[in-house]
């Protein structure tokens, strides 16, 4: 619950969880979905996945990095519609 109220305390947040819902995403389509400017989208990412929420596919990559949601992710974004 600790999770869920830390996500849903920010209108970025919620809006890049429910951008990435069932989904493998780029930050700049999370960007474009989610309406958020990409500069923005880099520090809520840096902030899922420093909970647990989302993840980086190809951390190697350093163009092209694909993130999706945790299975804990994915839980709170069901339980946010």
């Amino acid at each position: 619950m600790k999770k869920y109220a830390y996500v849903n305390i920010s209108s970025y947040r919620v809006k890049t969880v429910k951008a990435l819902k069932n989904d493998i995403k780029t930050p700049t389509h999370i960007a474009e979905d989610a309406g958020i400017r990409v500069n923005h989208i880099s520090k809520v990412l840096r902030e899922l996945k420093e909970t647990g929420l989302a993840e980086c596919i190809n951390e190697d990559a350093k163009k092209g990095r694909l993130y999706r949601l945790t299975d804990v992710g994915q839980e709170i974004v069901e339980n946010l519609e």
